[in-house]
């Protein structure tokens, strides 16, 4: 999904299959990202929604991401997306040589 404003993108959201085996057939790993200038003004938020409205008419049943603790921005919008917190990878993944915990978030589809 992406939100343009005045011909540039401001805002974009995407999904793929969370895992390839056959029991997670039904539930997406999604990423969203907002343009510094164009945040806090719902693009994000239109961005989210529409794809989580996608992906439930294609039959998925959840979406699901890792953000990490500090981004209380992102943390935020899916909060308001009808996304809740479900645990901590501790120690999940290395940037810039420094171990880093992510949240993790999902949302149930309708």
């Amino acid at each position: 999904m992406v939100v343009e404003q005045a011909g540039r993108v401001v805002a974009w959201a995407g999904a793929g299959a969370y895992l390839g085996r056959p029991a997670y057939a039904g539930v997406a790993e999604h990423s969203v990202y907002v343009a510094r200038d164009a945040r806090g003004a719902g693009a994000g938020r239109v961005a989210l929604d529409a794809l989580c409205q996608t992906y439930a008419a294609r039959g998925f049943w959840k979406i699901v991401s890792r953000i990490f603790p500090e981004n209380a921005a992102s943390l935020r919008l899916h909060e308001r997306c009808g996304f809740r917190v479900v645990g901590v990878y501790q120690r999940h993944g290395k940037l810039d040589g420094e171990w880093r915990d992510c949240v993790i978030v999902e949302r149930l589809l309708d």
